[in-house]
């Protein structure tokens, strides 16, 4: 008993220190090389610990700018960026999150100003971010109410424009749209998690980014059934699972 007192004392303080080296930016390869410990256990403990799976903490949201520069919208199938894209509040710290440059290509050609933009994989909101910069009302929700916390923070900016639309963030399960009538969305625009690659919460119930790939897709095709009953018709749901 007094042996496992001592483990269990010398692994708190363990997670304690790993902790605060976070705190102070501490790259995980140096974590991990100087602690003996992996990626996968640094990942974990973070995301236990604050609620959401983030790669840094105290990430600057100083904005030097709005747009990217020399933007110009993608007319290939496919598409390549130079950069991940690090204007408005864009940051790569919530672990999984797409490049901006994504749902900024997909707002412009599927919506116009004003149009509702659904996303049910809110995470940082990264997608709900690009819809303010652009002018469209969104709608952006998550089962992980850390999440978005996150969110509502990355939203917290100001813009000199008549065209402002402030999203409007909840905490809900993309299979179940129930609180959204049917056919009232222009547009889908969400980036689902990669099954159970990367882990988006401490195990919270209904999180599908714990569901093995057989499972995942059964519980996306609840998704997608609600994506079609809401989506108006004709118009586009853009999802970027793998």
């Amino acid at each position: 008993m007094t042996n496992q007192k001592t483990n269990s004392k010398t692994k708190d303080k363990l997670q304690e220190i790993i902790l605060q080296e976070k705190a102070r930016g501490t790259p995980n390869l140096e974590i991990g090389q100087k602690y003996g410990v992996t990626f996968r256990y640094i990942e974990k403990l973070i995301t236990k610990s604050q609620g959401i799976n983030i790669s840094a903490f105290n990430v600057s949201k100083k904005i030097k700018a709005l747009c990217p520069k020399d933007f110009r919208e993608e007319q290939t199938t496919v598409w390549s960026f130079k950069q991940r894209g690090r204007w408005a509040t864009h940051s790569g710290e919530y672990r999984g999150n797409w490049s901006p440059y994504i749902p900024r290509n997909v707002i412009l050609k599927y919506s116009k100003q004003g149009e509702t933009v659904l996303d049910y994989f809110c995470g940082a909101g990264t997608t709900a971010v690009e819809a303010k910069l652009l002018g469209r009302r969104c709608i952006a929700f998550d089962i992980n109410d850390k999440a978005i916390e996150l969110a509502k923070k990355n939203l917290n900016f100001h813009i000199l424009s008549q065209q402002i639309y402030e999203p409007k963030l909840v905490v809900g399960d993309a299979r179940d749209l129930s609180f959204l009538q049917n056919n009232s969305v222009d547009l889908i625009c969400a980036h689902p998690p990669y099954a159970n690659i990367i882990h988006y919460t401490d195990s919270k119930e209904g999180d599908l980014s714990f569901f093995d790939i057989d499972d995942f897709l059964k519980e996306m095709t609840k998704v997608a059934k609600e994506s079609f009953r809401v989506l108006k018709p004709g118009r586009q749901c853009a999802n970027v699972l793998f």
